[in-house]
């Protein structure tokens, strides 16, 4: 492939990959396919349902196109390939033509359809229609989340490729392609996963996102699994009628003091370890009275007289559990990207020390 050909190739696809998996830069610039159409998609505020009937159906069809617009740039990019002649392309190319006029072409007979009888065909009317009284029909059931949506105290969080919605009486979890409906009273919420990361993309510090699985009663509802942020955790019971059950053992840290303990402990955990005498005692802990001493301050970060880290001279009297809290209450709550690489005093002789100068005794 010649040197302009894998140029426009690399570019393509880092654009088409953004535009599938809006970044918050595409999404800055407006090249999302929400923007793109919004006077087509109207508003969401006031018309949830029939907002992302639209939104679904046009981002089907905007993703679609993405082959054939890779095609037309591949004739700018490379003239001596006649791709502009049909008739006149490499075999490889026209079969990869008529691939990027097919996608297009089945994916807008397949929106028409949808669109048809006033969106009557749409997979999301016929899921709406699943949670209809038997005298009522699926435009009921988009009423009713329309106006609990447009209500200031619905719980949301989430990118808007990954959406959830809690209302009064829905839980909505809205995709790319889809949007994932079930009623409160109808469903079981379960902890299935929990995934812990030392730094937020958004923030500099650590986070746990929790998986939940909503399964509804009603055999017709297929069961979809939200992720949310730990801290978010008790917003969203608060907003649920229903218990989450924690199949999976979960420990929910839902304060930024919890998430700083675990990341914290794990981080001195490979620190070096401080060797004690084994003729020497080791106290209970000053803070808690419920276990053993088990650390010790030994500036390890710089050489002695480097930094502003200073040597402390004090015994081992404090557990790790109780010098986190410590280091954690000593920050700036208004700043928590700075906690990682901050100092604090010792608790005992105000030593300033940091995270690479706390040590486990052995």
């Amino acid at each position: 492939m010649e040197s302009p050909a894998a140029t426009f190739t690399l570019a393509y696809l880092v654009f088409a990959v953004c535009f599938v998996f809006t970044p918050n830069e595409f999404r800055s610039a407006g090249l999302t396919v929400q923007n793109l159409l919004a006077g087509w998609l109207g508003s969401e505020d006031v018309a949830f349902v029939h907002y992302h009937l639209r939104r679904s159906t046009g981002t089907m069809l905007a993703h679609s196109l993405l082959p054939l617009g890779y095609y037309i740039g591949m004739c700018f990019a490379t003239p001596k390939k006649q791709l502009f002649y049909f008739y006149q392309a490499p075999e490889g190319w026209k079969i990869f033509f008529l691939l990027a006029v097919l996608a297009p072409t089945v994916t807008g007979i397949l929106a028409y359809y949808w669109s048809r009888n006033s969106w009557n065909n749409h997979p999301l009317a016929r899921t709406l229609a699943f949670h209809a009284l038997p005298q009522s029909g699926w435009r009921a059931v988009a009423s009713s989340i329309n106006t609990e949506f447009r209500r200031i105290d619905k719980f949301a969080t989430g990118a808007p490729g990954a959406r959830v919605i809690v209302t009064d009486t829905w839980v909505i979890k809205v995709t790319t392609y889809r949007l994932h409906v079930a009623q409160q009273q109808d469903i079981h919420l379960t902890v299935t996963d929990s995934r812990q990361h030392e730094l937020s993309p958004d923030s500099n510090v650590p986070v746990q996102f929790l998986t939940i699985r909503v399964a509804s009663i009603n055999p017709y509802v297929k069961a979809f699994d939200i992720r949310l942020n730990s801290t978010e955790y008790g917003e969203l019971r608060e907003k649920l009628h229903a218990p989450i059950r924690n199949a999976a053992n979960v420990v929910i840290h839902q304060s930024l003091s919890d998430l700083f303990l675990e990341t914290f402990t794990s981080l001195v955990e490979i620190n070096q370890i401080h060797p004690v005498p084994s003729n020497q005692e080791l106290e209970p802990c000053i803070g808690c009275m419920q276990m053993n001493a088990n650390i010790k301050l030994v500036k390890n970060c710089q050489e002695p007289n480097e930094g502003e880290c200073q040597q402390c001279y004090c015994r081992p009297m404090w557990c790790l559990t109780c010098m986190g809290k410590w280091f954690a209450s000593r920050q700036d709550q208004e700043h928590p990207e700075t906690w990682l690489s901050s100092q604090v005093p010792c608790p005992t002789c105000r030593a300033k020390f940091c995270i690479l100068d706390v040590c486990l005794i052995q």
